[in-house]
């Protein structure tokens, strides 16, 4: 029985991974399998983010986020992007550059994050989902970088997308420091 799901949920799998070592030993591992998600950076201006204000019930805490969702079956990221920018600030954005994908907690989850930086934003009307509590606030991006490096954003997509674009905005030119 080397993997056995033991859990089907809305948005993930649940597997109780089983192999056996060289030595002989038994090892058990717990897997979760996500469909992929997809993260977004509204720079509202060159100077400015939109954050968000999101209550997480698992924590029961209310963090400091950029806007995220999850694919939906055979979307596509750009898409889902749109869709989840759209969906939690209003926003619509006419500038959209892709920096790439990361892994949320790749020791016990599958889940693969790409990220995107969605400039040249038009406002408009957010449509969250039921349950949701998130507030979409427009912040200085110097005050967005202070609150990160104080440790106030605790969300490790957030701190990612802004460390990543800050370095990416500071140091167009590639590598080099």
């Amino acid at each position: 029985m080397p993997r056995q799901i033991v859990h089907r949920g809305r948005k993930i799998s649940v597997a109780l991974d089983t192999t056996i070592l060289a030595d002989g030993s038994t090892l058990r591992r717990d897997m979760i399998f996500h469909p992929g998600a997809v993260v977004i950076l509204p720079m509202v201006s060159p100077a400015s983010v939109c954050l968000l204000r999101n209550h997480r019930f698992v924590i029961d805490t209310t963090l400091w986020e950029i806007p995220a969702g999850t694919l939906e079956p055979g979307e596509a990221i750009e898409l889902a992007a749109r869709r989840e920018l759209a969906e939690e600030t209003g926003y619509t954005a006419a500038r959209w550059t892709y920096l790439g994908f990361f892994y949320a907690s790749p020791g016990v989850l599958d889940e693969k994050l790409h990220l995107f930086v969605a400039e040249e934003l038009t406002p408009g009307p957010t449509e969250l989902e039921p349950g949701e509590t998130i507030e979409p606030i427009v912040v200085e991006w110097a005050e967005a970088m202070r609150m990160c490096l104080a440790g106030e954003i605790l969300d490790a997509k957030t701190i990612t997308a802004l460390l990543l674009w800050d370095r990416k905005r500071t140091n167009p030119g590639g590598d080099r420091v």
